[in-house]
């Protein structure tokens, strides 16, 4: 694992841009080493994509020439209820969680554990508030900023994209 000094000086926005570049393109395996960080990703190849059951599929299955695409983590029929009420629309001030990677958005730190938060605790900066898994890595995501959580958007367990919004924290 690395140190806590070196996800210091990584810069998580760079990071978050290459992988959407790799997301985007048709680049299979990536490496990069950098003093003590390091970062690996392989993309399933075309054939272990088609045949293993996956994620949300959002295309027909008679698309056989297909890449990977950026897509909705969940599709749309799942998408539909999860949607926020009328009462807890996001307003202007609210603060998006956002998923740095792509992943599976666990709420706990395991299962039958508390939820890192729920929608309105507090939460100060650097509070772990949930955790993605990618390549059998569990990421803790802190608040960036202090507040309280005004909506919890992602499903426990399920796929996320970089990018997605998770959770709003209100700072007011």
């Amino acid at each position: 694992m690395e140190s806590s000094s070196s996800l210091n000086s990584v810069n998580w926005q760079e990071i978050r841009n290459l992988l959407a570049a790799i997301d985007q393109s048709d680049v299979v395996e990536f490496s990069l080493e950098v003093q003590d960080f390091s970062l690996s990703i392989r993309k399933p190849d075309r054939s272990t994509a088609a045949n293993a059951p996956s994620a949300p599929a959002l295309q027909p299955a008679d698309e056989s020439t297909s890449t990977v695409v950026s897509s909705p983590p969940i599709p749309t029929e799942v998408a539909t209820p999860t949607a926020p009420s009328p009462a807890s629309q996001p307003t202007d001030r609210w603060i998006p969680v956002t998923a740095p990677m792509v992943g599976t958005f666990y709420e706990a730190s395991a299962p039958g554990e508390p939820p890192f938060v729920s929608p309105g605790d507090r939460v100060t900066v650097g509070q772990a508030v949930c955790i993605i898994e990618a390549m059998k890595l569990m990421n803790e995501l802190e608040a960036e900023v202090a507040g309280t959580i005004a909506e919890i958007v992602a499903k426990n367990a399920e796929p996320v994209e970089f990018g997605q919004v998770l959770m709003y924290i209100d700072p007011a």
